[in-house]
């Protein structure tokens, strides 16, 4: 207990201080995750409309591979990402591996599963007279599908938080597609992992202080909007 005392101490002084490498990882972190998670929505919000409303054979075989992205390991989503962004890759002429254009891609990977799937579940639950009403006044498919996003609101902002609650706080991805590069590609996830074991306890405290501050914000938007939706 002394040792967890003095570290988040020591913690604190360093955050105040503004410690160049915790405001570099930070700055990563949340910059990264936020571009990821918004390029995840702007793909993730039509596909959860379209699989929501459109009836065709094989749609429940495409949901079911969208709700099962949703748990896929970070350390399994870094794999398949290193495989496509090395040298050998299909995307290897991108040069992203070692890049945050890498840890980018990787969490688009790993958030778009989740958007899809929250997104699906809330559309899928509102009154079918919406749609129908939205129909009769004459919208357009592209009117219908806003009208959809406008009224499921509360799940659409669930499932991007809950998006960035997992990309931020995410440690596979970041460690094999970004390879941990002081001040280039060192998240709050992986300089917590890295500064802990090389003994430097109280940096290592304080950026998984950082992280941990940053993902309960989020948990807890994610409560209030579920407990709201209930409502």
């Amino acid at each position: 207990m002394d040792l967890i005392w003095e570290g988040l101490q020591e913690a604190v002084r360093l955050v105040r201080s503004g410690d160049q490498l915790i405001l570099d990882a930070a700055g990563l972190t949340i910059w990264v995750s936020a571009l990821a998670v918004t390029l995840a929505t702007l793909v993730g919000l039509p596909l959860g409309v379209w699989l929501a409303r459109a009836t065709f054979r094989g749609n429940y075989l495409i949901v079911l591979v969208f709700r099962a992205g949703m748990a896929l390991p970070t350390v399994f989503v870094g794999m398949l990402c290193y495989a496509l962004l090395s040298r050998r890759g299909v995307l290897g002429p991108l040069e992203l591996l070692y890049s945050p254009g890498g840890i980018i891609f990787g969490e688009l990977l790993l958030a778009v599963p989740i958007v899809v799937g929250i997104s699906h579940g809330a559309i899928k639950s509102l009154d079918p007279r919406v749609g129908e009403t939205a129909l009769t006044l004459g919208a357009t498919p592209l009117r219908r599908g806003l009208t959809y996003l406008s009224e499921a609101r509360l799940g659409v902002m669930l499932a991007v938080l809950t998006a960035f609650a997992r990309c931020v706080t995410e440690l596979g991805i970041a460690m094999i597609v970004g390879g941990n590069i002081k001040a280039r590609t060192r998240t709050l996830a992986t300089a917590t992992a890295l500064e802990t074991g090389k003994g430097e306890f109280a940096r290592g405290m304080a950026m998984g202080t950082i992280l941990l501050a940053i993902a309960l914000i989020a948990s807890c938007l994610i409560g209030l909007l579920g407990r709201e939706q209930k409502r």
